[in-house]
């Protein structure tokens, strides 16, 4: 292959018109999932066909990256101010902003197969040209997608060498596939200076890359803020920690909860005795016979499509340490927040050698080398997240009732498939027990739901704040006992009648009196102190939000819940002017001096939400 053409020129479009030329206008563009795409390409292809109605555009990609939107004066008035901090000036995808404008032209069409979670829900445009998909099938569509153009991004080092870094995931099979003439596709790649260089599987030969574009200033690349660690997340973190072996294998996702779990397996392990008596001191049955507490002495080994930075922090603080084929950590793909790529890419090359990126086809499946993934994957505990879990045991982790999809359903079948297949493996499910909607609380355990991601015949460890249902194996009626037992007490009754009346559980059935007090109330009695002494942090591994956001965020979240209601509204506003002001938070959300009754308004909410979060037990 000659040489590979490059654009140092930091514009784009001379590339961009080259594209053209040599597809004759008919794109067919794959675009990596997440971080991995080259957003200056992609922009000069997309203006392109913006402007030229005779060229084709047609994206498969994933996970687009967006800033959140602020939905009302106050998200305005909180995100505005803070978007470079919190986020990167991370360069905006102009295909992303027109779906979301309503101005696509009909030249141009976008399929997803895994959204950005929450970001197009009620946009008809994206939901009608989503893909549903398990992660380890996308190639297979791919190839069927029969790409013309495929653009990364990706990182140099001194040597000039160039990595796939946070994508390997599909983007090594991709190219495995046109090495042997089962794909042909322009490889063109964008180069950013951010991007840690990982080096093993993630590096490209020179004579793979077909066009290379360098700008002169490299993007900010995007940073996922780290949300604060709730009570209930807490909790399950706790809980979670029990489950996993010494010497095992262990995968976590992205969030608040995954944080939960990575900081009490630390816990576990550097302040053992603290652990302990938090353990100890577990007012919930459900979850008081767990058999791991011990400090990790032979370590875990992570193979994980996604590397996150709780992850990370476990590698560092010496829990991931068994090595397979001299490698602790195998993952697909990340996307993290600014701090995570800035560790990655200061990390001596010696100690980040022992993270390999790989494609998907090796970390969520057990095909190809099975008995050496069977070998090293021993007591394997995947963990993930859900939105529902059915009182039968079906989980809902990608959409809602009437079809709309809030993110896809990714790896997470991969991996509840790929535990009921090892010896030894589970999958654990985790979620907090209800949610606010609508300004009240309701049940993520339910009875029933009309859409499902993995069905109940998969059901294996589902857990919640107040314990842990061990569901393999059991009977239906076991099973809505053990789902019974780790629901909200709230909820228990109504979901018991619901169970009796579908002839699933005895009719003289009675939820045993321990599980009857699963309270919020409980809840904080037992985590309380840990949280004042700072035993369970917030913030597990640190924020990019100052002090006073952290206060804003809580009071925020409760006027966004009751922002349906105009009693609760009016509860804040009446306790707002009876309360002492938070001059920095009302400074901050520029309501300090207030010109108008609107703001007037507002000022006098926030002040009420700001004295209503801080009455809450922490």
């Amino acid at each position: 292959m000659a040489e590979a053409e490059r654009n140092t020129s930091g514009n784009a479009e001379d590339l961009a018109r080259r594209i053209v030329d040599r597809t004759g206008g008919e794109i067919r563009l794959a675009l990596p999932l997440g971080l991995g795409k080259a957003n200056g390409i992609v922009n000069a292809l997309t203006r392109a066909a913006r402007d030229d109605p005779a060229i084709s555009l047609t994206i498969l990609t994933a996970l687009t990256l967006q800033r959140p939107q602020a939905h009302s004066d106050l998200e305005k008035r909180f995100l505005e101010p803070a978007q470079d901090r919190l986020f990167g000036r991370y360069e905006p995808l102009l295909y992303a902003e027109m779906i979301e404008n309503g101005a696509l032209p009909a030249n141009i069409e976008v399929r997803e197969f895994f959204f950005q979670a929450g970001r197009w829900l009620g946009n008809t445009y994206a939901q009608r040209h989503h893909i549903s998909a398990n992660y380890t099938h996308a190639l297979a569509y791919l190839l069927d997608f029969k790409p013309n153009v495929v653009a990364q991004l990706v990182a140099r080092d001194a040597g000039g060498r160039m990595s796939l870094s946070c994508n390997t995931d599909i983007s090594v099979d991709l190219l495995k596939a046109r090495r042997e003439g089962r794909a042909d596709f322009i490889f063109s790649v964008e180069i950013n200076d951010n991007l840690p260089f990982m080096d093993g599987p993630a590096v490209v030969a020179a004579e793979e890359i077909d066009m290379v574009h360098e700008p002169r200033t490299s993007f900010e690349l995007f940073s996922v803020v780290r949300r604060p660690a709730s009570p209930q997340d807490q909790a399950i973190g706790l809980h979670v920690s029990q489950l996993i072996a010494d010497g095992g294998t262990l995968q976590i996702g992205i969030g608040s909860i995954g944080d939960a779990v990575a900081q009490s397996l630390l816990l576990r392990h550097s302040r053992n005795g603290d652990y302990l008596s938090l353990i100890a001191s577990n007012p919930f049955s459900s979850s008081r016979s767990q058999a791991h507490h011990a400090p990790f002495e032979t370590g875990l080994y992570a193979v994980t499509e996604m590397l996150v930075g709780g992850i990370l922090e476990l590698f560092e603080g010496g829990v991931i340490r068994r090595e397979v084929d001299g490698v602790a950590i195998h993952a697909g793909f990340f996307l993290e927040c600014r701090d995570f790529y800035r560790r990655l890419k200061d990390m001596p090359d010696e100690r980040r050698a022992r993270i390999a990126m790989m494609p998907v086809s090796f970390t969520n499946s057990l095909y190809s080398d099975e008995i050496e993934k069977r070998t090293a994957r021993r007591d394997a505990r995947f963990v993930n997240n859900a939105m529902i879990v059915t009182a039968l045991g079906a989980v809902v982790s990608d959409g809602v009732e009437n079809g709309q999809v809030v993110s896809g359903v990714g790896g997470q079948f991969n991996f509840v498939e790929q535990a009921m297949e090892l010896e030894g493996g589970r999958s654990i499910i985790t979620l907090n027990a209800t949610r606010e909607s609508g300004g009240k609380t309701v049940s993520n355990i339910r009875w029933d739901y009309p859409h499902e991601t993995v069905p109940r015949h998969y059901r294996d460890i589902v857990v919640t704040e107040y314990g842990v249902a061990d569901l393999r194996g059991k009977t239906d009626e076991a099973c809505v006992a053990a789902m019974l037992s780790i629901a909200d007490s709230r909820f228990q009754p109504g979901l018991l009648e619901r169970a009796k009346k579908a002839g699933k559980i005895r009719s003289d059935y009675e939820i045993a009196r321990t599980d009857r007090a699963n309270t919020p109330e409980r809840l904080h009695g037992w985590l309380g102190a840990a949280r004042r002494e700072g035993l369970l942090p917030q913030f597990p591994f640190g924020t990019d939000f100052t002090e006073t956001e952290q206060r804003l965020l809580p009071a925020l979240a409760i006027l966004k819940q009751a922002s349906k209601s105009w009693t609760a509204l009016a509860l804040f506003f009446a306790r707002g002017l009876s309360s002492p002001p938070d001059e920095a938070g009302l400074e901050r959300l520029g309501l300090r001096q207030c010109s108008t009754w609107k703001e007037r308004v507002m000022r006098y909410l926030v002040i009420g939400a700001l004295a209503q979060s801080a009455d809450r037990p922490s």
